[in-house]
């Protein structure tokens, strides 16, 4: 199969970029609400409305038919992953560093590639090691000074990365069951109950971090705007997968990382030390050596 024209990869190349760029922006905006809101109840509204809309476009675009729930254990497990995601990465980027939250959450490919040989029968390759050692050192390195400040808040990145494994996984079970618009759509609606019970149960504990008030407009509106740029987002890193396949894509969603560290040290003055710094690069060398050697090889085309 010949591969695709440049300039079809060019602009595959800025969709995703300005996919996973706004997909920082959005993580920015969470963490302006830390003090304002529980995470737990910023995660929920933002799915609330984000299923809402979705619910919208699926309606408009595919009529009643979209709203069927193929394989429905299967899309509760994607909700599961999801739900278990944002409530855990809302919970450490609002204590932690924005940059530093992002590059642990970077360990998900490197999760989904241990875990794949239990979920998905795939055989684990000697290069899956190689990036998880290089990955996790990385998490030791970012992860020291937040562990020793914060205690064990500051692993919730790690639940996050973990959530995401799941719901990469289990998406790969459901490919072809629905349109990508539908499977976003499933997704957040199964997702959204859990958060609302997460939410609520957690508020149950007495603990003062998820007692859940009446938010300020600004949360409600922030929660929308999130909730707006994330679809937005996956759209555009959608599109750019039709264009172009998805190993090259891939590596672009490291720019999440460097706009994480700009927005930080712009609005939070979080500046990059050492560690952090150090401890990325490990994490993204690792998830370069497992795309690197995922990469089919490419085969010389006959006449």
């Amino acid at each position: 199969m010949p591969a695709p024209a440049a300039p079809s990869v060019r602009s595959a190349l800025l969709l995703a970029l300005s996919g996973f760029a706004i997909l920082s922006v959005g993580d920015a905006l969470v963490k302006t609400m830390a003090g304002q809101w529980p995470a737990t109840a910023v995660a929920t509204l933002r799915y609330t409305a984000g299923a809402a809309g979705l619910a919208a476009v699926v309606a408009l675009r595919e009529g009643r038919g979209g709203f069927a729930v193929p394989r429905p254990w299967l899309q509760l497990g994607r909700g599961a992953g999801v739900a278990i995601a944002t409530i855990c990465f809302f919970l450490g980027v609002m204590a932690m560093p924005l940059a530093d939250a992002t590059a642990v959450q970077f360990t998900s490919p490197i999760l989904t590639a241990l875990l794949a040989p239990l979920v998905l029968g795939e055989r684990t390759r000697p290069a899956t090691w190689v990036a998880t050692l290089l990955a996790f050192a990385g998490v030791l390195v970012v992860l020291r000074p937040n562990l020793l400040a914060l205690g064990p808040v500051a692993l919730f990145p790690l639940g996050a990365a973990f959530g995401m494994s799941i719901l990469v996984m289990l998406n790969r079970k459901a490919a072809g069951v629905a349109s990508p618009i539908a499977m976003q759509f499933l997704a957040a609606m199964m997702a959204t109950p859990i958060l609302i019970a997460a939410t609520v149960l957690l508020a149950l504990t007495g603990d003062p971090q998820f007692h859940v008030p009446e938010p300020p407009l600004s949360v409600i509106v922030k929660c929308l705007t999130v909730a707006f740029t994330a679809t937005i987002a996956h759209l555009l890193i959608y599109s750019a997968t039709v264009r172009a396949s998805a190993a090259v894509v891939a590596p672009m969603t490291y720019v999440q990382l460097l706009v994480a560290a700009a927005l930080g040290w712009a609005l939070f003055g979080s500046a990059l030390d050492l560690s952090t710094l150090g401890g990325a690069a490990l994490i993204v060398a690792g998830g370069l050596w497992l795309w690197r050697s995922q990469k089919p090889k490419e085969v010389p085309e006959t006449e």
